[in-house]
């Protein structure tokens, strides 16, 4: 249902202006991110489309005013993504009605989400709380060294294995996430040792390069190893988003070619995060978890 812009009061969302999306409103998504000044990752929002719910209050004059996306992993915990107003909608509460919106559907027991500095005040407003950071790190990845061990490229076969560590890692089943990023990634790595699969990271296409995610390994030289095998696959500047501090790793890639171009909170609401997050060194996306 189409609201007019003056039947939204300032901070607050009437239910009946929000509506479930669907494919075919993936065009507006993109040219909403694009109005905010960001790219517009088509292969994050097919994932969000396919996995998650995404949300949205139409603008009167055509297209969307703002959407939001949710994806859930059981009852555990659901991620929060795609929040975006259009400019000529900004500082009229749409975005915080939306956010309430979302974090009433999560139904979950932990909300995840990363925020910019410009959004940090009205998350925390909303009941989240910083609980860590993720630092964007992008240029001409080299390999070096392999302190981790080699890796190898992944097969169908090893589907099971991955997702039985994202599992242990992440803390809530993924198994059509990963399913879906076997077909669609460039390529994704594993480490292996006597125990099984020690680490994976997978690279995809994204619409400004190569992205690398998700990262999980047992240590950062295990995560700097997987890199290593994943540059020659990469062909042109990529883009890592590093969760948490990790200063060997930082060092790893500075030696390799990349800078910090900037970087987000992470954020979360209710319960603690699940799994083993020192393992979970990169996000499939920011959005995904």
């Amino acid at each position: 249902m189409t609201v007019p812009r003056e039947a939204v009061p300032r901070e607050v969302v009437p239910r009946e202006a929000v509506r479930r999306l669907g494919y075919e409103d993936f065009a507006d998504c993109l040219r909403l991110a694009q109005d905010r000044g960001w790219p517009a990752e088509y292969r994050a929002w097919d994932l969000l489309f396919a996995l998650g719910e995404v949300y949205g209050i139409d603008d009167p004059a055509g297209g969307l005013a703002a959407t939001v996306a949710l994806a859930r992993y059981g009852g555990t915990l659901t991620t929060v993504g795609g929040l975006l107003v259009a400019r000529r909608h900004g500082r009229r509460g749409l975005g915080r009605g939306l956010m309430r919106y979302a974090t009433e559907r999560a139904e979950a027991a932990s909300i995840w989400l990363t925020a910019t500095e410009y959004g940090r005040r009205m998350y925390a407003d909303l009941g989240f709380r910083v609980t860590g950071t993720c630092t964007r790190y992008a240029g001409r990845l080299r390999s070096g060294g392999r302190p981790g061990g080699p890796s190898r490229e992944a097969d169908p076969s090893d589907l099971p294995a991955v997702v039985a560590l994202d599992t242990e890692v992440f803390g809530a089943g993924r198994t059509e996430l990963f399913t879906r990023l076997f077909s669609a990634a460039e390529q994704i790595r594993l480490v292996e040792g006597p125990a099984g699969v020690r680490g994976f990271a997978g690279l995809w296409r994204g619409v400004d390069g190569p992205v690398v995610g998700p990262l999980v390994a047992e240590d950062s030289g295990t995560a700097a190893a997987l890199l290593s095998g994943l540059a020659p696959a990469v062909d042109g500047p990529v883009r890592i988003d590093l969760d948490g501090h990790r200063p060997e790793l930082r060092a790893w890639l500075e030696e390799h070619g990349l800078r910090e171009t900037g970087g987000t909170a992470v954020m979360v609401h209710g319960d603690d995060l699940p799994g083993d997050r020192t393992r979970l060194f990169t996000p499939v996306t920011g959005a995904i978890g």
